[in-house]
C-alpha cells in the first residue's frame, strides 16, 4: 500500500492548519508552520542527495526540530536513525557506522561528543548538521559542520516531489536497543508497523483531538516518538514538550496546560513526588497516566494515587512498543500484572518447545501483531533468532491469570532498567574486561530507590593488582553513558561458576541480596 508516516502531518495542515501541535517551552507551533518547516527541510535533503532508504541520524535533546527531521525523512522514504543523547563517543560511532548514516543532526548540547567522532563515522563531510538551541553558553556552529537554520532558510514549504514512491512496509526508523552480546541492536520499524502503534495508543487511551498529551520522554526513545508523539500528531492533538525533565515543571504543566494525556516513565514519578510538587498543583485533568518502563510496587502506585495520579502500567520493547496495556478498570484488582495484549498484539506464554502454557505456568513471553518489528538491522541471525515462524521472542520470562492478565517473572536476558533505560551488563562487562587490571567480572542488576534498577559489579582482579572504585568508574565514565555505570563494586577472588564453566549469575544475587555469604562489602 503506498502510504506513509510522512502523510500525517501533510494530511494535518489540511484538515487542521491553525491547531496547535505542539507547545514546546512554552511556546506553541500549529500544524500548519510544524509542517511547513517539514518541507523546508525535505527540499534540503533533497538538494544534498538524499534518496529513498538513506539513513539519517540525529543526535538531539527534545525538541521540534526532532519531530521535522522524523517528518521529513518519512516524506522522502529515508530511514530515521534516533540516537540516545546520553550515549558516549564510543557508543555513538558503533551505531552511527553500523547503520550507515550518511548525514548527521546534532545538539549544540552533544557538539563535543560529536567532535570527537567525526573523523571515524561514515556520515559524509558536507552532511554534519548543527542545531543551536540559544541556551546560555551554548557554542556556535563549528566550521566543519552546516548550521541547520542556515541549511533550510529560504527554502520552499510546499510539499516535495517524491520520486520513489512509499510503501506501508519500507522502513521507516531504526531503534537501536541493547543486546545479550553486548553489541546494539537496530530494530527496524516500517511505516506501517508504526500506524498500527499508533492506532492501538488512540484506541487504548480513547485520544480525542482536543487533548493534550504532556511527555517528557526523550523522542529518542521508542516511548516518546511511537507511544507518545507519532499517536499524538496523528489524532491531531496537542503534544507538550521540555528539552529535559523536570520534575516541578512537569507537575506544573499538568496544571498549566490541563494535560489529559500524560506519559511518563517511572522514575520521572518518583523524582515528582520527592519533589513533593503534587501537594501544591491541579493534575485533576489527567483523564489517562501510563508509562513504566520498570517494575512499580504496590506502595508507589498507591502514594501515586493518593496525590490523584494512577499509574497505568504496562509491558512493551524496542522491538513491540506497549504489547501489553493495563485496562484502567483493572488497575486496582491487578496491581501486580502488567495489563493486557493491545489492540493489536497477540501475547501468550511458551515453553522451549514451543508449546503454549496454561495461566500460571511460567515461561517465555512471545508476541505477534502488526507492531512487531520488521528485523534487525544488518543483523539476520539476530533477527533469525528473535522472530521465529512469525513470532517474537521477548526473551523475557513470565505468565498469565485465568483472565489473560500478564505477569513479569524474570529477563531472560539478565537487562536491567535504569531510569527507564535498557542495560544489558555483557556491553559493560566487555569494557570492564579491557581493563588492565581486571581478570574477571560480571554485573548484576539492583534495585536502587531513585533510579529503578542500577548496576552491581564484581570484579576478580589480576594477580598483584589492587584497583579502587574509583578508578573504575572513571575507566567506564568515556565509554558508556552514565546510567549503564554500575553504583555498586564489589571485588571478590573469583566468579561462582557451573561445572561446565558458565557463570551462575543467581550467586550473584544472592550474595548482594544476603551479605552474609560474601567476606567482601562494597569498595
Amino acid at each position: 500500500m503506498k502510504w506513509s508516516v510522512g502523510k500525517i502531518i501533510s494530511k494535518r495542515a489540511v484538515l487542521t492548519p491553525d491547531r496547535t501541535a505542539v507547545i514546546y517551552e512554552d511556546t506553541p507551533i500549529t500544524y500548519g508552520a510544524l509542517n511547513d518547516e517539514v518541507n523546508r527541510v525535505c527540499n534540503f535533503f533533497q538538494e544534498k542527495g538524499l534518496r529513498k532508504g538513506d539513513r539519517i541520524a540525529v543526535d538531539m535533546l527534545n525538541c521540534p526540530q526532532l519531530l521535522v527531521c522524523y517528518f521529513a525523512a518519512a516524506k522522502l522514504g529515508l530511514i530515521f536513525v534516533p540516537l540516545i543523547y546520553r550515549l558516549m563517543p564510543r557508543e555513538l560511532e558503533y551505531q552511527i557506522n553500523r547503520c550507515g548514516a550518511r548525514l548527521l543532526i546534532f545538539h549544540d548540547d552533544v557538539l563535543k561528543n560529536i567532535e570527537k567522532i567525526r573523523s571515524s563515522v561514515c556520515v559524509e563531510e558536507d552532511k554534519f548538521i548543527f542545531f543551536k538551541s540559544n541556551s546560555v553558553g551554548s557554542p556556535d556552529c563549528p566550521g566543519w559542520a552546516i548550521d541547520y537554520y542556515q541549511s533550510i532558510s529560504g527554502r520552499l514549504s510546499s510539499e516535495p516531489v517524491i520520486e520513489e514512491q512509499i510503501d506501508l512496509e519500507d522502513p521507516l526508523a531504526i531503534l537501536y536497543t541493547s543486546g545479550v552480546t553486548g553489541d546494539p541492536k537496530g530494530a527496524v520499524i516500517s511505516h506501517g508497523q508504526n500506524y498500527f502503534k499508533s492506532f492501538h495508543i488512540i484506541d487504548y487511551t480513547d485520544m480525542r483531538k482536543d487533548d493534550v498529551i504532556l511527555c517528557h520522554i526523550p523522542l529518542c526513545h521508542s516511548g516518546g516518538l511511537c507511544v507518545a508523539a507519532t499517536p499524538c500528531l496523528c489524532r491531531g492533538a496537542t503534544l507538550v514538550l521540555r528539552t529535559k525533565f523536570d520534575p516541578v515543571l512537569f507537575a506544573l504543566d499538568i496544571e498549566k496546560y490541563k494535560a489529559t494525556i500524560v506519559v511518563a516513565f517511572v522514575t520521572m514519578l518518583r523524582f515528582v513526588l520527592q519533589a513533593g510538587i503534587l501537594d501544591k498543583v491541579d493534575v485533576s485533568s489527567v483523564r489517562v497516566l501510563f508509562g513504566g518502563a520498570e517494575v512499580t510496587t504496590k506502595g508507589f502506585l498507591n502514594e501515586l494515587a493518593g496525590k490523584g495520579l494512577h499509574l497505568l502500567t504496562g509491558y512493551g520493547q524496542t522491538e513491540n512498543s506497549s504489547m501489553v496495556l493495563m485496562p484502567k478498570d483493572a488497575l486496582r484488582r491487578k496491581q501486580d500484572s502488567c495489563g493486557l495484549p493491545n489492540f493489536f498484539s497477540e501475547v501468550w506464554i511458551q515453553n522451549e518447545k514451543g508449546e503454549k502454557l496454561a495461566p500460571f505456568e511460567v515461561g517465555e513471553i512471545v508476541a505477534t501483531g502488526p507492531n512487531v518489528m520488521s528485523c534487525y538491522w544488518d543483523a539476520p541471525e539476530e533477527t533469525k533468532n528473535t522472530i521465529v515462524d512469525g513470532v517474537l521472542h521477548t526473551g523475557d520470562q513470565g505468565y498469565t491469570d485465568e483472565e489473560g492478565f500478564l505477569y513479569m517473572v524474570d529477563r531472560i536476558k539478565n537487562m536491567y532498567r535504569s531510569g527507564g533505560e535498557n542495560v544489558y551488563p555483557a556491553e559493560v562487562e566487555r569494557i570492564l574486561l579491557g581493563h588492565p587490571k581486571i581478570e574477571n567480572v560480571a554485573i548484576i542488576g539492583v534495585p536502587d530507590e531513585t533510579w529503578g534498577e542500577t548496576g552491581k559489579a564484581y570484579i576478580v582482579c589480576r594477580e598483584g593488582e589492587t584497583p579502587t572504585k574509583e578508578d573504575i568508574i572513571n575507566f567506564l565514565n568515556e565509554k558508556v553513558a552514565k546510567y549503564k555505570v554500575p553504583k555498586h563494586i564489589e571485588f571478590i577472588d573469583s566468579l561462582p561458576l557451573t561445572a561446565s564453566g558458565k557463570l551462575r549469575k543467581s550467586i550473584l544475587e544472592e550474595m548482594h541480596f544476603n551479605p552474609k555469604t560474601t567476606e567482601k562489602g562494597d569498595n
